[in-house]
């Protein structure tokens, strides 16, 4: 079979105003980036269309090393509809060169369902990206000077809490010092670099509901704390217009469009291990306003993810999937299986039923929530027929719809079988109004605890004192109200990475929490998770280069 760049030079892409026409989006609103990409103003989201959309989450069990392919089942999903007669549109994140030049060397799908122009969404795109870092790190420029120039007053905050942030794998930049050198040169102070995805103002973006939400978000941002123990914020500086003139731009909702012409809206990119892991509730009510199904996917497994969706977006935006889909392979089972990564493309009915404990318990949260959920069975060219049997005979033990996704190769006919399971599912047994794991009015410790228990499985919770220094802060600056965005590995339900199927007994230790009061959430970091992630001994930067003008290494 070709490689995804192949296959995406292939397409022949519609104008984009033609593609946004398809779905009723006038041309006069577009903001065009070229001739296939164009921005859309947010003030074209009709509420009482967003009710009357069906929408419809992609999740995924734990995810391996294999991978999974939920992106490609997302937007072959939309193919599928497409193809039997609705009108659906998907609403995906935008990929970052973190991943890009570290693991995955593209996040745009894969074979013949992606969205394009892949390189383009894959690179620079509309500079949403580069915008969040300039608009993160003008802050950090602009606290930094502020200490500086007013520390002759006795100005001084006794913790910094923002750091700085880079959309590249850089574990050189986790922590660092700056202000060397003389008085001139700034004030020295300890700080580090998150990642792009993991920044506050990229959540700000993806949260936010408009220009005016985002700019009231950007003031409430907590820098660090006063002597006096109170929460300095970007309000406090005076600086918020400057930073939301940064992002004025970034705020629309990006159109391109499918390897088979179709709209696909592309915003925002949160991980969902380090962050929430969503795309902006702007182009998700954007899409549910012109599209009648709308296929929104959710980062990693359904433990990080789904929940995040749930809990954190959906909580914020008023909204509620019709249905939930989640993504399972057989070599990813079997890898949850116990079976060894060199032998997953071999037959092994064995370990694969044993990896469907994984299966069960993410079925089990979702339908916990509320959702009535179907299972996507994404099939590689090394499975057998036996195996997807037992995988759709397991599915129909515990109620759950099964269909085979042949999207990756055949495009929307190989997602007919989906679809067609999904508007039947939707119509006869959609879901319930959701059913979040905690409530407003619980204290952080006790919804940090419900997801870890209830989703997780894990038996007990512990917190570092450094985390219950920040529980005692958080109380007392008044944001027990918030949500939680737990910070964990994606490759098992546990903190531990290496353990892999569905453990059971473990212990879940929290040993910091950030602030992040302009999203309005705390990020809860467990294990040995990192905010800044590094690049492997051959990242995908080795296989990405320019031959005969062309892009190669993409995918």
């Amino acid at each position: 079979m070709k490689t995804d760049i192949e296959i995406a030079r292939e397409v022949r892409l519609r104008e984009i105003s033609e593609v946004a026409a398809s779905v009723g989006i006038p041309q006069s609103s577009l903001e065009h980036y070229g001739r296939y990409i164009a921005k859309v103003p947010e003030s074209l989201i009709d509420e009482e269309k967003v009710r009357n959309s069906k929408l419809i989450l992609v999740t995924a069990i734990t995810p391996t090393k294999a991978g999974i392919g939920k992106t490609t089942v997302s937007i072959g999903l939309a193919l599928g509809l497409n193809r039997i007669g609705k009108k659906a549109i998907c609403a995906l994140r935008e990929p970052s060169l973190g991943p890009c030049f570290g693991v995955k060397g593209g996040a745009a799908g894969g074979g013949y369902a992606q969205v394009l122009p892949m390189e383009k969404i894959n690179l620079h795109f509309t500079g949403d990206f580069h915008a969040v870092t300039s608009a993160h790190n003008m802050i950090s420029a602009l606290l930094d000077n502020y200490i500086y120039q007013h520390k002759e007053e006795g100005f001084a905050l006794k913790e910094v809490l923002w750091k700085r942030v880079l959309d590249v794998n850089d574990r050189n930049l986790r922590n660092i010092i700056t202000g060397l050198g003389a008085k001139t040169d700034g004030c020295v102070s300890e700080s580090g670099f998150d990642i792009t995805p993991a920044s506050e103002i990229m959540a700000i973006l993806c949260l936010a509901s408009d220009l005016d939400d985002l700019r009231r978000r950007i003031d409430n941002i907590t820098l660090g704390i006063t002597i006096d123990n109170k929460p300095f914020k970007v309000k406090d500086m005076g600086v918020g217009g400057a930073i939301t003139v940064l992002l004025m731009d970034a705020i629309h909702p990006n159109l391109v469009q499918t390897t088979e012409g179709t709209p696909a809206f592309v915003h925002g990119g949160p991980f969902a291990n380090i962050a929430h892991g969503c795309n902006t509730v702007l182009a998700t009510k954007m899409a549910m306003s012109f599209g009648d199904y709308v296929i929104t996917e959710a980062g990693f497994g359904a433990d990080l993810g789904a929940e995040k969706f749930y809990d954190i977006k959906c909580r914020k935006a008023g909204l509620s999937p019709a249905l939930t889909v989640i993504v399972a392979t057989a070599q990813g089972l079997k890898m949850h299986g116990g079976v060894p990564v060199d032998k997953i493309k071999e037959a092994d009915a064995e370990g694969l039923a044993k990896g469907l404990a994984n299966l069960g318990r993410h079925i089990a949260n979702l339908q916990a929530y509320g959702q009535t959920v179907v299972v996507a069975f994404n099939r590689y060219s090394s499975d057998v027929d036996d195996e997807i049997a037992i995988v759709r005979d397991y599915c129909s033990g515990i109620g759950a719809g099964f269909a085979v996704n042949n999207a990756f190769s055949e495009g929307g006919k190989g997602a007919e079988e989906l679809a067609r399971l999904v508007v039947d599912t939707i119509e006869n047994k959609p879901s319930e109004p959701l059913k979040p794991a905690y409530e407003d009015g619980d204290s952080i410790r006790s919804k940090i605890e419900a997801v870890c228990r209830k989703v997780y499985g894990a038996a007990s919770v512990t917190f570092s004192k450094t985390a219950e220094k920040m529980l005692a802060r958080i109380s007392e600056f008044g944001m027990d109200s918030y949500p939680v965005c737990i910070a964990k590995t994606q490759y098992s339900f546990s903190a531990d990475q290496k353990l892999y199927g569905c453990p059971e007994g473990f212990n879940i230790n929290i040993r910091d929490l950030v602030i992040n009061s302009g999203a309005e959430m705390i990020v809860a970091i467990a294990g040995d998770i990192m905010r800044m992630p590094g690049l492997s001994k051959s990242p995908q930067a080795e296989r990405i280069d320019i031959i005969d003008g062309k892009i190669e290494g993409l995918s």
